[in-house]
Protein backbone atom coordinates (compact mmCIF):
# COMPACT_ATOMS: atom_id res chain seq x y z
CA UNK A 1 0.00 0.00 0.00
CA UNK A 2 1.03 3.54 -0.72
CA UNK A 3 1.04 5.40 2.42
CA UNK A 4 3.32 7.75 2.63
CA UNK A 5 2.33 11.24 3.84
CA UNK A 6 -0.88 9.75 5.28
CA UNK A 7 -2.01 11.38 8.24
CA UNK A 8 -2.29 9.24 11.15
CA UNK A 9 -5.44 8.94 13.46
CA UNK A 10 -5.48 10.65 16.93
CA UNK A 11 -8.36 7.86 18.07
CA UNK A 12 -6.23 5.58 19.87
CA UNK A 13 -5.45 4.47 23.42
CA UNK A 14 -1.71 3.12 23.53
CA UNK A 15 -2.42 0.18 26.57
CA UNK A 16 0.76 -1.03 25.42
CA UNK A 17 3.13 -2.63 28.30
CA UNK A 18 0.08 -2.90 30.61
CA UNK A 19 -0.58 -6.22 32.09
CA UNK A 20 -3.88 -7.89 33.18
CA UNK A 21 -3.69 -10.21 36.31
CA UNK A 22 -6.53 -12.31 36.79
CA UNK A 23 -9.09 -13.55 34.50
CA UNK A 24 -13.30 -13.23 34.12
CA UNK A 25 -14.97 -14.21 30.83
CA UNK A 26 -15.61 -12.10 27.90
CA UNK A 27 -19.08 -10.83 27.64
CA UNK A 28 -21.09 -11.03 24.22
CA UNK A 29 -21.26 -8.14 22.07
CA UNK A 30 -17.37 -8.01 20.02
CA UNK A 31 -17.29 -9.64 16.63
CA UNK A 32 -13.20 -11.15 16.40
CA UNK A 33 -12.38 -11.90 12.79
CA UNK A 34 -8.98 -13.04 15.27
CA UNK A 35 -10.87 -15.14 17.40
CA UNK A 36 -11.03 -17.92 14.56
CA UNK A 37 -7.87 -17.18 13.12
CA UNK A 38 -6.15 -18.11 17.07
CA UNK A 39 -8.41 -20.99 16.76
CA UNK A 40 -6.68 -22.64 13.45
CA UNK A 41 -3.10 -21.26 14.38
CA UNK A 42 -2.30 -20.93 18.16
CA UNK A 43 -4.48 -23.69 19.72
CA UNK A 44 -3.78 -25.77 16.87
CA UNK A 45 -0.19 -25.55 17.32
CA UNK A 46 -0.38 -25.47 21.13
CA UNK A 47 -2.33 -28.76 21.40
CA UNK A 48 -5.27 -27.84 22.37
CA UNK A 49 -9.22 -28.03 21.29
CA UNK A 50 -9.93 -25.06 18.51
CA UNK A 51 -13.43 -26.41 18.65
CA UNK A 52 -13.73 -25.24 21.82
CA UNK A 53 -13.65 -21.95 20.85
CA UNK A 54 -15.40 -22.53 17.55
CA UNK A 55 -18.16 -23.48 19.34
CA UNK A 56 -17.80 -20.32 21.49
CA UNK A 57 -16.81 -22.18 25.01
CA UNK A 58 -13.68 -20.55 25.36
CA UNK A 59 -13.52 -17.99 27.68
CA UNK A 60 -10.60 -15.04 27.64
CA UNK A 61 -8.31 -14.11 30.79
CA UNK A 62 -7.96 -10.97 32.13
CA UNK A 63 -7.75 -9.04 35.40
CA UNK A 64 -6.57 -6.59 37.59
CA UNK A 65 -4.25 -3.96 35.58
CA UNK A 66 -0.14 -3.48 36.56
CA UNK A 67 2.12 -1.69 34.63
CA UNK A 68 5.59 -2.75 33.38
CA UNK A 69 8.10 -1.16 31.82
CA UNK A 70 7.98 -1.85 28.12
CA UNK A 71 9.78 -0.72 25.36
CA UNK A 72 8.57 -2.04 21.90
CA UNK A 73 10.48 -2.75 19.10
CA UNK A 74 11.20 -0.66 15.96
CA UNK A 75 9.10 -3.35 14.07
CA UNK A 76 6.41 -3.17 16.29
CA UNK A 77 6.71 0.49 16.52
CA UNK A 78 6.16 0.66 12.53
CA UNK A 79 3.35 -1.46 12.97
CA UNK A 80 1.96 1.25 14.90
CA UNK A 81 2.21 3.98 12.55
CA UNK A 82 0.76 1.48 10.27
CA UNK A 83 -2.35 0.96 11.90
CA UNK A 84 -2.87 4.62 13.19
CA UNK A 85 -2.50 5.29 9.33
CA UNK A 86 -5.40 2.56 8.45
CA UNK A 87 -7.39 3.85 10.95
CA UNK A 88 -7.31 7.37 9.50
CA UNK A 89 -7.82 6.10 5.99
CA UNK A 90 -11.20 4.10 7.55
CA UNK A 91 -12.52 7.35 9.17
CA UNK A 92 -11.88 9.34 5.90
CA UNK A 93 -13.88 7.06 3.96
CA UNK A 94 -16.22 5.87 6.56
CA UNK A 95 -16.88 10.42 7.48
CA UNK A 96 -17.86 10.56 3.63
CA UNK A 97 -19.69 7.27 2.68
CA UNK A 98 -21.74 8.47 6.12
CA UNK A 99 -22.74 11.91 4.78
CA UNK A 100 -23.55 10.17 1.49
CA UNK A 101 -26.47 8.64 3.21
CA UNK A 102 -27.11 11.57 5.26
CA UNK A 103 -26.02 10.17 8.42
CA UNK A 104 -22.38 11.24 10.77
CA UNK A 105 -19.87 8.97 11.41
CA UNK A 106 -18.46 8.41 14.80
CA UNK A 107 -15.04 7.18 14.65
CA UNK A 108 -14.12 4.81 16.85
CA UNK A 109 -11.34 4.13 19.33
CA UNK A 110 -8.15 1.99 18.33
CA UNK A 111 -6.13 0.14 21.68
CA UNK A 112 -3.17 -0.78 21.28
CA UNK A 113 -2.59 -3.76 23.68
CA UNK A 114 -0.01 -6.17 24.95
CA UNK A 115 -0.59 -9.65 26.61
CA UNK A 116 -3.98 -8.83 28.13
CA UNK A 117 -6.57 -6.00 28.09
CA UNK A 118 -9.70 -4.97 29.84
CA UNK A 119 -12.51 -3.87 27.12
CA UNK A 120 -16.25 -2.66 27.34
CA UNK A 121 -17.29 -6.18 26.65
CA UNK A 122 -14.65 -8.07 29.31
CA UNK A 123 -11.45 -8.99 29.78
CA UNK A 124 -9.40 -10.58 26.98
CA UNK A 125 -6.06 -12.11 26.40
CA UNK A 126 -3.63 -11.56 23.28
CA UNK A 127 -4.61 -15.14 22.28
CA UNK A 128 -8.42 -13.72 21.54
CA UNK A 129 -7.04 -11.68 18.26
CA UNK A 130 -7.77 -8.56 17.50
CA UNK A 131 -11.95 -7.50 18.37
CA UNK A 132 -14.36 -4.99 18.35
CA UNK A 133 -16.43 -4.35 21.47
CA UNK A 134 -19.84 -2.05 20.34
CA UNK A 135 -19.80 -1.57 24.18
CA UNK A 136 -17.47 0.89 24.13
CA UNK A 137 -16.93 1.14 20.48
CA UNK A 138 -13.13 0.34 20.83
CA UNK A 139 -11.42 -2.29 18.64
CA UNK A 140 -8.36 -4.08 20.32
CA UNK A 141 -5.15 -5.33 18.47
CA UNK A 142 -2.33 -7.03 20.02
CA UNK A 143 0.82 -6.15 17.53
CA UNK A 144 2.24 -9.19 17.71
CA UNK A 145 -0.93 -10.58 16.07
CA UNK A 146 0.06 -9.42 12.28
CA UNK A 147 3.48 -11.65 13.00
CA UNK A 148 1.61 -14.44 13.34
CA UNK A 149 -0.05 -13.69 10.41
CA UNK A 150 2.71 -13.91 8.85
CA UNK A 151 4.58 -16.71 10.13
CA UNK A 152 1.94 -19.09 11.31
CA UNK A 153 -0.41 -18.80 7.96
CA UNK A 154 1.54 -17.04 5.30
CA UNK A 155 -0.49 -14.38 5.06
CA UNK A 156 1.46 -11.64 5.46
CA UNK A 157 1.17 -8.07 3.58
CA UNK A 158 0.45 -4.71 4.50
CA UNK A 159 -2.49 -4.99 2.89
CA UNK A 160 -3.64 -8.22 4.14
CA UNK A 161 -3.03 -6.28 7.80
CA UNK A 162 -4.78 -3.60 7.03
CA UNK A 163 -8.07 -5.91 5.99
CA UNK A 164 -7.73 -7.31 9.63
CA UNK A 165 -8.64 -3.40 10.79
CA UNK A 166 -11.06 -2.51 8.03
CA UNK A 167 -12.78 -6.04 8.99
CA UNK A 168 -13.21 -4.84 13.08
CA UNK A 169 -13.94 -1.16 12.13
CA UNK A 170 -16.46 -2.92 9.60
CA UNK A 171 -18.29 -4.12 12.19
CA UNK A 172 -18.31 -0.58 14.35
CA UNK A 173 -19.88 0.30 10.66
CA UNK A 174 -22.23 -2.33 11.25
CA UNK A 175 -22.95 -1.07 14.96
CA UNK A 176 -23.45 2.85 13.74
CA UNK A 177 -25.68 1.47 11.37
CA UNK A 178 -28.03 -0.85 13.90
CA UNK A 179 -27.16 -3.89 12.43
CA UNK A 180 -25.12 -5.22 14.83
CA UNK A 181 -27.27 -4.83 17.74
CA UNK A 182 -30.13 -6.35 15.94
CA UNK A 183 -28.04 -9.41 14.71
CA UNK A 184 -27.05 -9.98 18.74
CA UNK A 185 -30.36 -9.60 20.19
CA UNK A 186 -31.55 -12.25 17.38
CA UNK A 187 -29.14 -14.25 18.31
CA UNK A 188 -29.84 -14.73 21.93
CA UNK A 189 -32.90 -15.78 21.08
CA UNK A 190 -31.73 -18.61 18.99
CA UNK A 191 -30.07 -22.19 19.42
CA UNK A 192 -26.45 -22.22 19.02
CA UNK A 193 -26.68 -23.55 15.38
CA UNK A 194 -28.64 -20.65 14.63
CA UNK A 195 -27.09 -18.07 16.41
CA UNK A 196 -24.10 -19.33 14.48
CA UNK A 197 -25.67 -19.04 10.90
CA UNK A 198 -26.19 -15.17 11.76
CA UNK A 199 -22.45 -14.68 13.14
CA UNK A 200 -21.69 -15.71 9.83
CA UNK A 201 -23.91 -13.03 8.12
CA UNK A 202 -22.16 -10.43 10.41
CA UNK A 203 -18.95 -11.77 9.44
CA UNK A 204 -18.97 -11.55 5.59
CA UNK A 205 -20.94 -8.15 5.83
CA UNK A 206 -18.08 -7.36 7.59
CA UNK A 207 -15.66 -8.67 5.09
CA UNK A 208 -17.52 -7.05 2.40
CA UNK A 209 -17.41 -3.74 4.19
CA UNK A 210 -13.70 -3.43 4.78
CA UNK A 211 -13.41 -3.76 1.04
CA UNK A 212 -15.40 -1.06 0.82
CA UNK A 213 -13.30 0.87 2.30
CA UNK A 214 -10.06 -0.65 0.18
CA UNK A 215 -12.61 0.53 -2.82
CA UNK A 216 -12.98 4.44 -1.92
CA UNK A 217 -9.43 4.10 0.34
CA UNK A 218 -7.80 3.55 -3.17
CA UNK A 219 -10.27 6.11 -5.25
CA UNK A 220 -9.48 8.69 -3.44
CA UNK A 221 -5.92 8.22 -2.41
CA UNK A 222 -4.55 5.65 -4.95
CA UNK A 223 -2.92 3.62 -2.27
CA UNK A 224 -3.61 -0.17 -3.51
CA UNK A 225 -0.41 -1.35 -5.14
CA UNK A 226 0.21 -4.29 -8.14
CA UNK A 227 -0.13 -7.42 -5.26
CA UNK A 228 -2.65 -5.53 -2.20
CA UNK A 229 -5.96 -7.40 -4.03
CA UNK A 230 -4.34 -10.84 -3.56
CA UNK A 231 -2.60 -10.20 0.20
CA UNK A 232 -6.28 -9.47 1.31
CA UNK A 233 -7.65 -12.24 -0.62
CA UNK A 234 -5.22 -14.86 0.49
CA UNK A 235 -5.72 -13.71 4.10
CA UNK A 236 -9.53 -14.11 3.88
CA UNK A 237 -9.00 -17.61 2.56
CA UNK A 238 -7.27 -18.77 5.41
CA UNK A 239 -9.00 -17.80 8.11
CA UNK A 240 -12.27 -19.49 6.57
CA UNK A 241 -14.11 -21.66 9.02
CA UNK A 242 -13.66 -24.99 7.13
CA UNK A 243 -9.93 -23.94 6.10
CA UNK A 244 -9.29 -23.94 9.72
CA UNK A 245 -10.92 -26.76 11.27
CA UNK A 246 -9.40 -28.81 8.49
CA UNK A 247 -6.21 -27.61 9.28
CA UNK A 248 -6.73 -27.95 13.17
CA UNK A 249 -8.61 -31.85 12.55
CA UNK A 250 -8.92 -32.85 9.51
CA UNK A 251 -11.97 -32.58 8.79
CA UNK A 252 -14.73 -30.01 9.12
CA UNK A 253 -18.07 -29.35 11.48
CA UNK A 254 -20.44 -26.88 9.44
CA UNK A 255 -22.58 -26.34 11.86
CA UNK A 256 -19.92 -24.63 14.09
CA UNK A 257 -18.81 -22.35 11.32
CA UNK A 258 -19.29 -18.45 12.58
CA UNK A 259 -17.61 -17.06 10.35
CA UNK A 260 -18.19 -18.45 7.03
CA UNK A 261 -16.01 -20.59 4.66
CA UNK A 262 -13.00 -19.33 2.71
CA UNK A 263 -14.67 -19.49 -0.49
CA UNK A 264 -17.78 -17.06 0.77
CA UNK A 265 -14.78 -14.72 2.91
CA UNK A 266 -13.05 -14.27 -0.37
CA UNK A 267 -16.03 -13.31 -2.05
CA UNK A 268 -17.50 -11.02 -0.05
CA UNK A 269 -14.20 -9.25 0.45
CA UNK A 270 -13.85 -9.11 -2.69
CA UNK A 271 -17.28 -8.33 -3.53
CA UNK A 272 -16.63 -4.66 -1.93
CA UNK A 273 -13.18 -4.45 -2.88
CA UNK A 274 -14.40 -4.00 -6.64
CA UNK A 275 -18.17 -2.41 -6.87
CA UNK A 276 -17.40 -0.35 -3.70
CA UNK A 277 -21.16 -0.24 -3.09
CA UNK A 278 -22.82 -0.94 -0.10
CA UNK A 279 -26.34 -1.60 -1.28
CA UNK A 280 -24.42 -5.05 -2.97
CA UNK A 281 -23.92 -6.12 1.04
CA UNK A 282 -26.97 -7.17 2.23
CA UNK A 283 -25.78 -11.04 4.07
CA UNK A 284 -28.80 -11.00 5.95
CA UNK A 285 -32.11 -11.32 3.16
CA UNK A 286 -30.68 -14.11 1.02
CA UNK A 287 -31.06 -17.29 1.56
CA UNK A 288 -28.21 -18.84 4.04
CA UNK A 289 -26.97 -21.53 1.49
CA UNK A 290 -26.50 -17.98 -1.45
CA UNK A 291 -24.61 -16.56 0.73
Amino acid sequence: MRLNGRRESNNVDDRRGQRRIGGIPMKAGGMSIGAIVIVGILTWIMGGNPLEVLTGSSGMMGGQEATASYTPSAQEEEMATFSRQILAATEDVWTEEFRKMGKTYRPPTLVLFTGAVQSGCGNASASTGPFYCSADEKLYIDLSFFEQMRQSMGAGGDFAYAYVIAHEVGHHVQHLLGVLDDAHSQMSQMSQSDANKVSVRIELQADFLAGVWGYHDNRLFQSLEEGDLEEAINAASKIGDDYLQKQAQGYVVPDAFNHGRSDQRMRWLKRGLTTGDLRQGDTFSMSYNSL
